[in-house]
């Protein structure tokens, strides 16, 4: 019977929307917690039209997150001709995240608490020690490099395992998700084939089982960070791209949201063009990925230092082009290199305005940082030629200012954001409440 816009089914109260009571509680805390978490300390008086919920549901909210030990007071502040108003804030030590990023040249895994503050890292090389091409991803040695990593991070801090929210994984290539495997990582350009990457290590990683594992492109995690702590914050939509050994990108149209991966890198900028690693030709990865910069400016007869990871052949070749001492003349084989290389990102983002028409595009990444700091102008320049003119002159392009740490941070926040998601509550603590006793008896005869 419809009571006030209620209506009992069994022992469950649910909205004529088809939420139930018990949704509108998580939606609540939901609120709290990322308005404190986001804005704090805030009063509960504060909280009120930050969130939009009433007094009398900001008590009760704010009384239960408390009791459960989320929310803590943090002093508090004068108010208008009254008594002093109290402040809250998140609880740092009430959970923790780790989060971590399989990225080109090593496997770096770094323990925070529920604000985000470092509480240990630690990180494993990725040598190239094999004849395959994808050597260093040999699955076997990361599934190895983020059980040891995890340990150690964890007996670094002193932290139990039981007080983890999860772990967060940022990886390359498409992440896919099955009933029986989990999170299944599709790398084509790194050799990985149907990789049931959660499972591996769920089987391998000594966790509890009720610590979750979030697997994602290491893009979008580099996304979700930027949005929620770095140069994205304020907008409604943008595109972070990530320029490392390869190029990827994260579209997010929900500031607060999951964004999603998108294989930028293997855009088709030239016809029949250069051999990609990802097998196909002429994707923007072959142009303006590291390995590709540097492999170019070999062909073309110069000399990168011998023996070098990429992080330091890529700093050696902007030295060469942009060098630091007045009146060295540049080295004209890296300059024309880099020169035509900012030509190519320059269409490569204006196909990015005209697909998606964000209010901003942002560059991470570690070799992003070290290109972008010298001819991210010349690439806006580009872009603007190659966009069209409305969706071009309203989208800002700048620089990610969370750091080349920013995939690991965007890892940690996936348990995180579930955290959030549930109301503060873990997977394993949420009520289920009674159920209906229609339910068992379908189920017999279901079984019949």
């Amino acid at each position: 019977m419809l009571r006030s816009g209620l209506f009992h089914l069994g022992a469950q109260v649910t909205l004529r929307n088809g939420r139930t009571v018990r949704d509108l509680r998580r939606e609540n805390r939901t609120a709290v917690l990322q308005r404190l978490y986001f804005d704090g300390p805030l009063s509960r008086f504060s909280l009120g039209p930050a969130t939009g919920l009433s007094s009398g549901s900001i008590s009760n909210v704010v009384a239960e997150l408390v009791a459960e030990g989320l929310v803590e007071e943090a002093g508090s502040v004068d108010s208008a001709g009254g008594r002093p108003r109290t402040l809250l804030r998140i609880t740092p030590d009430s959970g923790c995240m780790i989060g971590v990023d399989v990225g080109e040249t090593r496997v770096r895994i770094e323990l925070f608490d529920l604000t985000l503050t470092e509480l240990a890292r630690t990180e494993r090389p990725l040598t190239v020690d094999s004849p395959h091409p994808h050597g260093r991803y040999e699955v076997g040695v990361v599934v190895d490099h983020i059980r040891e990593g995890v340990a150690e991070v964890l007996r670094t801090a002193d932290v139990p395992a039981a007080r983890l929210l999860g772990v967060g994984v940022g990886v390359p290539g498409i992440v896919a998700r099955t009933a029986e495997e989990g999170a299944v990582v599709h790398g084509q350009t790194i050799g990985w084939d149907a990789v049931p990457l959660e499972r591996l290590l769920r089987e391998s990683v000594d966790l509890p089982a009720s610590v979750p594992f979030w697997i994602d492109n290491g893009a979008q995690t580099l996304g979700q960070a930027e949005m929620w702590f770095g140069a994205g914050r304020g907008a409604r939509s943008a595109v972070v791209v990530l320029f490392g050994s390869g190029v990827g990108a994260c579209v997010v149209t929900d500031p607060l949201g999951p964004g999603r991966a998108i294989e930028w890198g293997h855009l088709t900028v030239r016809v029949r063009g250069r051999r990609c690693r990802c097998g196909a030709r002429g994707c923007l990865e072959a142009y303006a990925g590291a390995e590709a910069l540097l492999e170019r400016w070999a062909e073309a007869g110069g000399k990168p230092p011998a023996g070098a990871d990429e992080e330091t052949a890529l700093t050696a070749m902007l030295a060469a082009a942009y060098p630091a001492e007045p009146g060295t003349a540049p080295d004209a084989t890296a300059l024309a290199v880099l020169e035509e290389t900012a030509e190519y990102l320059g269409a490569g983002f204006g196909d990015l305005v005209n697909l998606f028409q964000p209010e901003r595009i942002l560059v991470g990444g570690w070799a992003g940082l070290q290109l972008g700091a010298r001819f991210l102008e010349t690439v806006k320049g580009y872009a603007a030629e190659y966009a069209l003119s409305y969706p071009a002159a309203r989208v800002e392009i700048g620089m990610g200012t969370l750091g080349p740490d920013a995939v690991t941070v965007g890892a940690a926040i996936l348990p995180l954001a579930d955290f959030f998601a549930r109301g503060g509550r873990r997977a394993e603590t949420e009520p289920t409440g009674e159920q209906p006793a229609w339910t068992s008896t379908v189920r017999d005869r279901a079984a019949h």
